[in-house]
């Protein structure tokens, strides 16, 4: 419903039938957990699902928990905004850190049986480095699950017409029923599920809206006429718009090194929300294989995410005049000329124009899905570096395996309430990737930093990892806030790249002349943590001999690179 002077108001028509298919739903996924909650016997079944996981299964759930609301309404968000540009988030942003994560770093997380990436930090660096990472690492979460849960109200404001408090309780109850029951496994299985949900709720809407637009080409002619960015939505490369810059030159450079390399390999190579699907897994191979089965699916979700974004900015009235105002004025001006509409609502109000009632049940349940995958996910990874790497290890030591089972259930019930709070602040931001590229930039970022070097260089000394990670996270924040007050303005997300260039750049300056005045660890203490110090042995199980080739972590990375690059260059 367009109200006067340009303000918006919308709910989603729903009616008995799509009701009936959301309760039905949820139903089932808390039936799982439950029945999860028979195999939960330990606190290893609890956080890390006993570690005997399939790789298909653990592969899904990889990419699965990565298919939160922040990828599904950010990137449609960011679709409606800057067109095929946002496709760089997959093709440069994640599969090639992906197939690095499982070639080549995957052997140091399993092959030492850590339980969480901070505990790999204390084994290669000791406590200082464990810390600032546990730390750094249990804000995020809170802060990316805070993001998932106000994405989750929104649907459920937009079906019901709740007070934003009273939608943000029955989301985050929701969540928290069924990963207090089941712990990873139920989160875990319930990724697998709601993969294929929210596939078969979003290819049926892209199909429409193409279908609604006139088809791919249609949809090209509508976007090079929309007057705004015109053309340039069509082609990937150089994505000024996207990077902020106004050189091409520079713009590839940023989007490159830092969404390609800084802030993609600081997301999916040291994020434990990730990096845990791939530890439950049952053998060394099907770890390695993890995020390399995921990286697949990865790279056609944008034909279901990102289309969605730029359908709905060529076709929805109320998009088109958001749009045209927050090119003109600003996005927060256009946000308040229209009542509140943001770029996150782009595949909301597609749904309201283009689903019939019973698929519109079905796509919601897609989106629900998505949305509470994505907060368990955060959930269950913080309850286990907030258990493991913090309580057990510096508050309450040597208690018996049930206390910290019980630690982490009670864990999990405290994130949720924090994350209602942090929801408030993911409020404020008209596009929530802008938001989440800026967090990554803080907490990823230099993380990799500090991991790459100490995997690579045994010269770097324990002072030196503390030290890295903190001063690298400080300097993303020194650049944000100048970004803030105007000393340096780049549009887009070219303040985020800015920030993780800068994190990436500090943390390994730091890590080198640190080194250079501090000692460092004996080799003996290196095995397993640094590469030149670990035997070729250390990284076989003897568990996978015999397999076929098409189940092997080397071959499997080799394909989807080369289908990765072959898509670059398509869409250039």
């Amino acid at each position: 419903m367009i109200l006067a002077e340009g303000a918006v108001d919308f709910r989603l028509d729903a009616i008995w039938v799509d009701y009936l298919i959301i309760a039905v739903y949820f139903c089932f996924i808390l039936s799982i957990g439950m029945l999860a909650r028979r195999k939960v016997s330990s606190s290893i079944d609890f956080f890390l699902s006993g570690r005997n996981l399939p790789a298909w299964v653990t592969g899904l759930a990889f990419i699965s928990a990565n298919l939160g609301a922040t990828e599904l309404m950010g990137m449609s968000a960011t679709g409606a905004q800057y067109g095929f540009p946002t496709f760089h988030y997959y093709w440069v942003g994640a599969i090639p850190a992906m197939l690095f994560l499982g070639v080549v770093m995957m052997p140091f997380y399993y092959g030492s049986k850590v339980r969480s990436v901070p505990e790999f930090m204390h084994e290669r660096f000791g406590v200082g480095a464990h810390l600032v990472n546990s730390i750094s690492f249990a804000l995020s979460q809170l802060f990316i699950a805070g993001t998932n849960l106000y994405l989750l109200q929104l649907v459920v404001n937009r079906l019901f017409g709740l007070p934003m408090w009273v939608s943000l309780i029955i989301g985050g109850i929701i969540v928290l029923a069924y990963i207090t029951l089941g712990g990873l496994s139920a989160a875990i299985y319930n990724e697998v599920m709601q993969f294929f949900v929210v596939v078969a709720g979003l290819l049926p809407l892209t199909l429409i809206g193409l279908h609604r637009v006139g088809g791919w080409n249609g949809l090209k002619e509508k976007v090079i006429n929309d007057g705004l960015l015109g053309e340039q939505q069509l082609h990937t490369w150089p994505g000024e718009a996207l990077s902020g810059f106004n050189s091409p030159v520079l713009s590839v450079i940023g989007i490159v090194f830092g969404l390609g390399f800084v802030l993609s390999f600081g997301y999916w190579t040291t994020n434990f929300v990730e990096v845990q699907r791939a530890m439950a897994s049952n053998t060394m191979d099907s770890a390695r294989c993890t995020p390399i089965i995921g990286s697949f699916p990865k790279m056609f979700i944008p034909f279901i995410v990102v289309l969605p974004g730029m359908i709905a900015a060529v076709l929805v009235n109320e998009m088109m005049a958001y749009k045209g105002m927050a090119y003109a004025n600003g996005a927060d001006a256009a946000t308040l000329a229209f009542h509140g509409l943001k770029y996150n609502d782009a595949i909301l109000l597609l749904m309201r124009d283009v689903l019939p009632n019973g698929l519109l049940g079905v796509v919601l349940a897609g989106l629900l899905a998505s949305f509470t995958t994505g907060m368990a996910a955060n959930i269950s990874s913080f309850n286990a570096v907030f258990t493991y790497d913090i309580w057990q290890r510096y508050i309450k030591k040597d208690k018996d395996d049930k206390y910290y089972l019980n630690t982490g259930r009670i864990v999990t019930v405290a994130a949720t309430i924090l994350a209602i709070g942090t929801s408030l602040l993911a409020a404020s931001f008209s596009n929530l990737m802008d938001y989440l590229q800026t967090l990554f930039g803080f907490f990823n970022a230099p993380l990799f930093a500090t991991f790459i070097v100490g995997m690579f260089w045994k010269r770097m000394t324990p002072t030196a990892g503390w030290v890295s990670l903190l001063g690298g996270t400080l300097s993303a924040v020194v650049v944000f806030i100048l970004g803030q007050v105007g000393v340096i303005h780049l549009p887009g997300q070219g303040l985020a790249f800015m920030c993780a260039i800068t994190a990436f750049v500090v943390d390994v300056l730091l890590a080198v002349v640190v080194s250079i005045f501090t000692k460092p660890k004996p080799a003996s203490e290196l095995v397993g943590f640094v590469y030149s110090e670990t035997p070729k042995e250390h990284f076989h199980d003897p568990r996978d001999a015999g397999r076929a080739w098409y189940r092997r972590p080397v071959p499997l990375a080799i394909i989807s690179l080369v289908l990765v690059i072959a898509l670059n260059i398509i869409f250039a």
